[in-house]
């Protein structure tokens, strides 16, 4: 074999060899990009509350809607009755144990903070929520009731309860998904209406 010869096959194991050297460093870099993206992902996720749902309505006007009155005593819900001042709309059920848990908080915040509260009474048996409410008590000035769940569905209700702060504008301002609890009264319910109302 010639010089030539052999150093012309050096140089062909040498370009043979080349891109199999160069693909190497990628397998051991390959799982590292991809888990210093899942790692960014969850670490992102952890930040979040995850009652915080999104909700394609907040800053926007109220869902056309129009439910019939659960009570006598009070009117049912529609559109038009969230214009004028500031209000709580909290969807509930009878058989939802967590509304139960939350509804002497709705009770406190219509007789002490003097907040306008209307319920929409999600898929439930009226006979079951007159009697619910006259066993708890009734903090809402109008309860629709959305006997098919369709108003819930214009409303983006994941589940009961969730509550909804209205502007006097009939724009929603604030959602909260699950019950209300102490400290979200005073950590976001107020403070929303408040500045609201400034």
């Amino acid at each position: 074999m010639s010089e030539y010869d052999s150093s012309d096959s050096a140089a062909k194991a040498e370009a043979g060899s080349s891109p199999k050297a160069r693909s190497v460093p990628w397998l051991y870099v390959a799982p590292l990009i991809v888990f210093v993206a899942l790692a960014a992902i969850f670490w992102i996720g952890l930040g979040r509350d995850p009652r915080i749902l999104p909700s394609a309505l907040l800053d926007k006007p109220v869902p056309q809607f129009d439910l019939p009155p659960l009570l006598d005593a009070n009117p049912g819900l529609a559109t038009d009755n969230l214009k004028g001042g500031v209000t709580l709309v909290n969807v509930f059920a009878s058989w939802c144990l967590p509304c139960r848990a939350e509804h002497p908080l709705l009770e406190r915040l219509a007789r002490e903070e003097g907040l306008t509260i209307h319920g929409i009474n999600y898929k439930d048996k009226t006979g079951a929520a007159t009697a619910w409410l006259a066993e708890l008590g009734n903090p809402y000035d109008r309860i629709g009731v959305d006997s098919d769940g369709r108003a819930a569905i214009e409303w983006g209700v994941y589940g009961v309860p969730e509550t909804f702060i209205v502007d006097a504008q009939g724009v929603i301002r604030y959602k909260h998904v699950g019950p209300l609890m102490e400290a979200d009264i005073a950590e976001k319910i107020l403070p929303v209406v408040e500045a609201i109302n400034e």
